[in-house]
């Protein structure tokens, strides 16, 4: 929001130059942006009257003028001199006040004012236009004074130019600073000093001329405030002391009504409208906009309503209103005022922040009306805007006023909020004691109402928070309000206390980061994706299974929550492959959400690890062969993350059937009955409908069965030999090599330190539909060294074992 500096200090004028002033906003949460002068530098130009005006002897379009300066005089004027100039604008004449450029005049831009001839006759100076003192960027004439100007008068002096404009960019909870009302209050309270308001005074109706009000939507229009004045003169002109102040605040005029009601919103932060009354039928309606609803708005483009749209409509004849206009955003162009209207009814409503919010940038607009309420105004202001504008318009354009007819909802109308501020909670959330008088005086000062109260040993401020303080809500609000009134610069700096503390560090637990280390040590780059994903590619990888579907999504292809990180890991391996990098190898860690009633807000959130991988086993390189990853190269990833926990082999690997991936090439991971994750190869099928090049590769595993690991337990080294015996060992095909594993380690008892299966064989000497498996079996004893038939005794006893139990034998 732009103000002008001289105009606040007419509520409030602090001992403070502008840049200390601009400071103080900043420093107390309200961020200036900029300060700028209101007018370009210019010197020597006075207030005069064009005394005679007449043609140009030699030039149609220039006229020959006469300029009184009254009783100025200078080095280039004596006193009561006339001066003569040559000017070329369309409306200068007889008896206008102008501003004038003496002989020796400096100008913005260093221009200075010469004597000079204009097809033969002298012009002593130049009669100015707005843009030619910095006034405006461009103007169709000389500058017209009011006609009380005094002669003389330096016109930098007479307008108050030696002025500046402060920027303040307000943040979305701070609407009650958007005018001067809310400002000259936040600078008051910082400097302590009393707020002078405008005094308004109720317009007393001088005619009887009413229109009723109905309100269908009290929820989003609680107040609604009108009257009807009459009589205006169409042909008057805004006042130059309104012009100056609009123009100092970013506001361009355009006639007096409209100019009236942009006053006000700047002066008190309320937003108004005026319709021509003659364009109206029947009462005022504030309801919602019907379905296609059209309204042509005052920029004369064209929209179609949407059904929220709260909108202001007449009753219409036979009750078939139409829209006039969009509730606190947008006029309509055939209800608006023109030059030609004489009788006006002007609105001053209340309209709650959501029944706008959001929706003026549904139809690509965004005007000072719905920045406002938006953000909130003050819901009790509407009858202070509406006398005011009254008395202004009446003073500007004349009329006769009717009486102020309200339509309101009490209880939708925001009430004033009760919040406590306990003394331990503000000491403690500041760190330093602002004494209880000032804290006191702080609130009040804001507006507030406060009582004291004493609760033990704790000091309680009660304290009734306005209603146009919307951003007011809990106690840390008002803590935030004394801080930084009392000056964030003035709370000292000290050093916070802190004591450091050992925490307990569970020495199981495996930390996330070096399972990332593990792969990335794996040559995997980390990929992060979105959690909401394709439902059309979730639906090949997953399919029949629920989905949890997002109610706005960005987009529709990103409309559903992932099940899995497969939907994201591929999309990204696409991705990739299309840009020229056939070796990929990605891993992603966080959430999946799987839909489950008996869970807390029907959604199963679980933490997960998975990777992808595609294209070679290894970079190209001269010294190792060219092969493509297989199954048994992202099985040994799995295995180096399991590893990690060193209890790898409690960790079951078995064939699984998964829709979406390859038969054959997949298996689920399993630990005491518990499903840990799946590895296995992408179906061929799905691979070409996703667009993938090649053999993909991918695992997935919850974090929660991976992250603790076995604690490593400290025995004696054996000082004694170490015995190995192999065995080969011949069992049916179907048998699992792990499954004979853990019954020799099972049977294998103390003795046994390690067991390894070093070979598989198939072919000439075994019988089809078995297979030999070469098992070594090192065995070892910390007291003694191991007699052959205590080692015997093991390899019996683990023979007969698979013997029973698999139905195995020795091969011969």
């Amino acid at each position: 929001m732009k103000f002008s500096e001289s105009w606040l200090r007419e509520w409030v004028n602090p001992a403070l130059s502008s840049d200390e002033l601009a400071h103080q906003i900043t420093m107390a949460g309200l961020e200036v942006d900029g300060v700028d002068p209101v007018a370009g530098e210019f010197t020597g130009v006075i207030v005069g009257e064009v005394v005679e005006c007449g043609p140009h002897p030699d030039a149609d379009k220039l006229q020959v003028t006469k300029i009184s300066l009254g009783d100025y005089s200078s080095s280039t004027v004596e006193k009561g001199e006339l001066v003569d100039i040559v000017c070329g604008a369309k409306n200068c004449r007889l008896g206008l006040k102008v501003a004038v450029a003496t002989v020796g005049a400096v100008l913005p831009g260093d221009f200075k004012i010469k004597k000079a001839k204009l097809r033969g006759v002298s012009s002593f100076g130049m009669l100015c236009s707005e843009s030619e003192i910095g006034l405006a960027d461009d103007s169709d004439g000389i500058m017209e004074l009011a006609n009380d100007a005094p002669l003389g008068t330096c016109v930098r002096e007479y307008l108050d130019l030696n002025d500046v404009t402060i920027d303040v960019d307000l943040t979305a909870n701070r609407g009650d600073c958007l005018g001067l009302k809310g400002l000259a209050r936040e600078v008051g309270v910082l400097n302590s000093l009393e707020v002078t308001e405008p005094i308004i005074t109720a317009t007393a109706p001088t005619i009887d001329d009413a229109i009723t009000i109905n309100i269908d939507a009290n929820e989003a229009c609680p107040r609604y405030l009108g009257r009807v004045i009459k009589g205006i003169n169409p042909n008057a002109t805004t006042p130059l002391w309104m012009v100056e102040k609009l123009r100092r605040c970013g506001t361009r005029s355009i006639d007096p009504v409209v100019d009236v009601t942009n006053y006000i919103l700047l002066e008190l932060g309320h937003p108004m409208h005026a319709f021509d009354l003659a364009k109206l039928e029947g009462g005022i309606n504030v309801r919602f906009a019907n379905k296609d609803e059209k309204l042509t708005l005052l920029d004369e483009n064209e929209v179609t309503l949407k059904e929220g749209t709260l909108v202001i409509a007449d009753t219409g004849v036979e009750g078939n209103g139409k829209a006039l206009a969009m509730a606190g955003i947008f006029g309509g162009l055939e209800s608006g005022v023109t030059n030609n209207s004489t009788d006006i009814f002007l609105e001053s409503a209340f309209f709650t922040p959501l029944a706008i919010l959001g929706k003026a940038r549904q139809y690509g607009l965004h005007t000072d009306a719905s920045h406002r309420y938006e953000r909130g105004i003050d819901p009790t202001l509407q009858h202070d805007a509406i006398e005011r504008a009254t008395e202004l318009l009446l003073a500007i354009v004349g009329g006769q006023a009717g009486p102020v007819v309200e339509a309101k909802s009490d209880a939708d109308i925001p009430q004033t909020k009760d919040v406590s501020l306990r003394r331990k909670m503000l000491d403690r959330r500041i760190g330093h004691h602002i004494e209880d008088a000032q804290v006191s005086e702080i609130l009040t000062r804001l507006g507030f109402d406060v009582s004291e109260q004493d609760s033990g040993s704790d000091k309680v401020w009660q304290v009734v928070v306005p209603a146009y303080r919307f951003d007011i809500k809990i106690e840390v609000d008002l803590i935030e309000e004394v801080a930084r009134i009392f000056g964030y610069n003035n709370i000292p700096n000290v050093a916070p206390k802190a004591t450091l503390k050992m925490v307990k560090q569970q020495e199981a637990n495996i930390s996330v980061d070096k399972l990332k280390q593990t792969l990335v040590n794996r040559d995997y780059q980390e990929a992060i994706t979105y959690s909401f994903v394709d439902p059309k590619i979730q639906s090949l990888l997953h399919p029949g299974e629920a989905v949890m579907t997002l109610p706005h999504p960005i987009s529709s292809e990103m409309s559903v929550m992932r099940l899995s990180f497969f939907t994201g890991l591929l999309q990204s391996v696409v991705y990739n492959q299309n840009r020229q990098q056939s070796r990929v190898r990605l891993f992603e860690c966080g959430l999946r959400f799987v839909p489950d009633e008996s869970a807390e807000n029907g959604v199963r959130q679980q933490n997960m690890i998975a990777g992808v991988i595609g294209g070679n086993r290894t970079d190209e390189h001269w010294s190792i062969e060219k092969a493509a990853a297989d199954f048994y190269d992202i099985k040994g990833d799995v295995e180096a993350l399991l590893s990690l926990t060193t209890d790898a082999t409690s960790y079951d690997f078995s064939q699984a059937e998964i829709a979406s991936l390859h038969p054959g090439q997949t298996a689920q991971i399993t630990r005491s009955g518990i499903l840990v994750g799946y590895v296995g190869a992408l179906h061929p099928e799905l691979e070409r409908k996703i667009g993938l090049n090649g053999r993909t590769l991918i695992f997935e595993l919850l974090l929660s069965e991976i992250l603790v690991q076995k604690i490593p337990e400290a025995c004696d080294i054996s000082r004694f030999p170490a015995n190995r015996r192999d065995l080969a060992v011949v069992v049916k095909e179907d048998v699992d090599a792990k499954k004979v594993l853990q019954l020799i380690e099972k049977v294998g008892g103390n003795h046994l330190i390690d067991l390894n299966l070093f070979d598989v064989y198939q072919g000439q000497g075994i019988e089809d539909g078995y297979k030999s498996l070469a098992i070594a079996l090192v065995l070892q004893d910390t007291n003694k060294t191991l007699e052959d038939k205590e080692i015997t005794d093991v390899i019996n006893r683990v023979v007969e074992t698979l013997k029973t139990e698999l139905n195995a034998s020795l091969r011969d």
